[in-house]
């Protein structure tokens, strides 16, 4: 079906509850979708103009045709839903993998035994486990180094070289540098392998190590009651570490993701017994809102689980939140509720899972939290609704009023995306006027929009910049308001001098130097805008040049030289072409390529 087809086929839906089937051209199921009102939901796929992000958009040219079920209930609609991309794993649904498997703690057998966190069983040491978390199994063997000043390196024992940091700050007895012998070593390995079997730190009791030190002191056995001594100080201070992730409540689940570069990062803290249990995250692909996806992440992450606790916190407040929570509750039969904390220690339970996303994120696309902070700062700075991970600035370039053109750019999370940058010649008018070059520029730009028709124009900024003042502004207003375009505008201003000095508004300008991070930020894109505009006017400029030489050949005018260069791209491909090659060109006849060769030759 084409697009239009598929829209008519939309618009004969029911506005009743029901799930919603996409397939391609082959009949393999590619979505699944639950919709309140049917038919309200499935037309803002293929009407035009809607601002759908870059996955929707490749799901929804995919499509062939669509089937759909009504049901009684929007619950009814979720379970069925549920069911469905169960069954088909639909490629454009989130589908989260399961990686839980069987964790273990390994006890190698090298002459210098180590302790390691590991997901196999293998026949080259003794094992601990298995476990369930993975993050159990890390925080223990990381706790027992540190009681037992193990080392965490893989160095070999044999021979001494130069120790690390970890010695330097008393986390390891150094056994590179020959600090240890090997049987005092090892004996450090049991201790540690006992005090795991034995259980958490609070099963393992401090006055029994504090009885074992006082005994060695009075043995005048000083060394081994200063190890002990440092065992207990070690636990005593990861028990105080723990306290810090305890909570009010027995078990709950808490949520929060942050996006970068279309992709979102979902952490995930659970929480049994009153204290942190495990940590999980999750990345999802091709996303601009948290709004897009939080409903379908959690009902595909307690899709199949038993073990879901009566309090779920999540970051931010999504739609679907309590049909969550009520199919939870009837999954669970018990009463499952999905809350937003706004303060006190639930808050900092929630910031503490945001960082966790951060990092997790900044890890994966390798990109700092600097730049992912400066854009937080001119969303304060300029008072916008969301932090602007996509920015468009716009600047007009000409000379004298001649190859009147204009750049678009794009900065993605605060760097340039190439991908995205524009040109535009100025089609409406001649002559120099940069604010109805700019008005054309940007009518063109969300015409195609709204049109939907062209991907690179299919997903709004979250800023537009202006190479100008409050004239360009001004100059713009009106073609966003033609287009029902909601999307913040504002312009950059020069000093005397060229150099970025403030962002204007419609009401004045606001200085940002003493903001750093930001006037950074915005001199680069400014820069950038400005480059990118001058070398298309230059381009122009140049070809207008050759183009004009051409023109000295007998029979070859603006048509033809224009022609000319456009198929060969420069001069000097030109000067070398071969009679067939020139007569290749439109319009270019036998006479004519015999001028051209003529006229080089000479």
């Amino acid at each position: 079906m084409t697009l239009s087809e598929l829209k008519s086929k939309a618009n004969n839906l029911p506005l009743k509850p029901g799930v919603y089937i996409m397939k391609d051209k082959g009949g393999t199921v590619i979505y699944v979708g639950k919709a309140k009102a049917l038919k309200n939901r499935v037309t803002q796929y293929f009407g035009a103009g809607n601002q759908h992000t870059p996955k929707v958009h490749k799901m929804v040219s995919c499509v062939n045709d669509f089937e759909y079920i009504i049901c009684d209930s929007e619950f009814e609609a979720l379970i069925l839903e549920n069911s469905l991309i169960k069954q088909h794993q639909p490629k454009y649904n989130i589908l989260l993998k399961d990686d839980k498997g069987s964790f273990y703690i390994k006890i190698t057998n090298d002459k210098w035994k180590k302790i390691q966190s590991v997901k196999q069983l293998d026949k080259t040491g003794e094992f601990i486990g298995p476990y369930n978390s993975g993050f159990i199994v890390s925080q223990t063997v990381d706790e027992v180094r540190k009681i037992f000043k193990l080392p965490s390196c893989n160095r070999s024992f044999d021979k001494p070289t130069k120790p690390c940091l970890d010695y330097h700050i008393g986390l390891c007895d150094a056994p590179c540098r020959a600090n240890i012998s090997v049987q005092d070593y090892n004996n450090n390995i049991s201790a540690a392998v006992d005090f795991i079997k034995k259980g958490d730190i609070e099963a393992n009791s401090i006055t029994t190590l504090t009885k074992q030190m006082e005994n060695a002191a009075e043995s005048l056995n000083f060394e081994l009651a200063a190890r002990l001594r440092d065992r207990i100080n070690a636990i005593n201070k990861i028990k105080q570490k723990q306290k810090v992730v305890e909570i009010s409540y027995k078990e709950q689940d808490v949520f929060a993701s942050v996006i970068f570069d279309g992709t979102a990062c979902v952490a995930v803290l659970k929480f049994r017994n009153f204290k942190l249990w495990d940590k999980q995250h999750f990345f999802i692909e091709d996303v601009l809102e948290k709004q897009d996806f939080y409903a379908e992440f959690l009902q595909q992450y307690y899709a199949g689980k038993t073990d879901i606790p009566t309090r779920i916190l999540t970051d931010e407040e999504f739609d679907g939140s309590e049909l969550i929570a009520t199919w939870l509750s009837e999954t669970c039969d018990k009463k499952i509720s999905v809350i937003v904390p706004k303060q006190g220690e639930q808050k900092r339970i929630i910031e503490m899972c945001q960082n966790n996303a951060v990092q997790n994120l900044s890890e994966k696309t390798e990109k700092t939290t600097r730049e992912m902070s400066v854009l937080n700062e001119l969303k304060e700075l300029l008072n916008l609704d969301k932090v602007p991970r996509v920015i468009e600035a716009y600047d007009i370039s000409n000379m004298s009023g001649d190859n009147n053109v204009a750049g678009m750019i794009i900065f993605k999370d605060a760097k340039p995306y190439k991908a995205g940058y524009k040109r535009f010649k100025i089609k409406g008018f001649l002559g120099q006027d940069d604010y109805r070059s700019m008005n054309e520029v940007l009518d063109r730009r969300f015409s195609e929009y709204k049109k939907g028709e062209n991907p690179d124009f299919a997903v709004l900024p979250d800023l537009i910049l202006l190479d100008g003042a409050k004239g360009q502004i001004g100059a713009v207003l009106p073609v966003l308001e033609k287009y029902g375009i909601n999307v913040p505008l504002f312009g950059m201003v020069k000093d005397s001098k060229h150099r970025t000095r403030a962002i204007a508004t419609t009401g004045g300008d606001i200085v940002i130097k003493s903001n750093r991070r930001v006037f950074t930020l915005i001199t680069n894109i400014q820069d950038e805008v400005h480059r990118f505009a001058i070398s298309y006017q230059k381009q122009l400029q140049s070809k207008k040049m050759l183009g004009r030489e051409l023109t000295n050949i007998k029979g070859i005018g603006d048509k033809k030289a224009n022609a000319l260069l456009k198929h060969f791209g420069s001069m000097s491909k030109i000067k070398a072409a071969e009679k067939s090659a020139l007569m290749s060109v439109k319009g270019i006849t036998e006479q004519n390529a015999n001028n051209i060769i003529e006229y080089f030759n000479k």
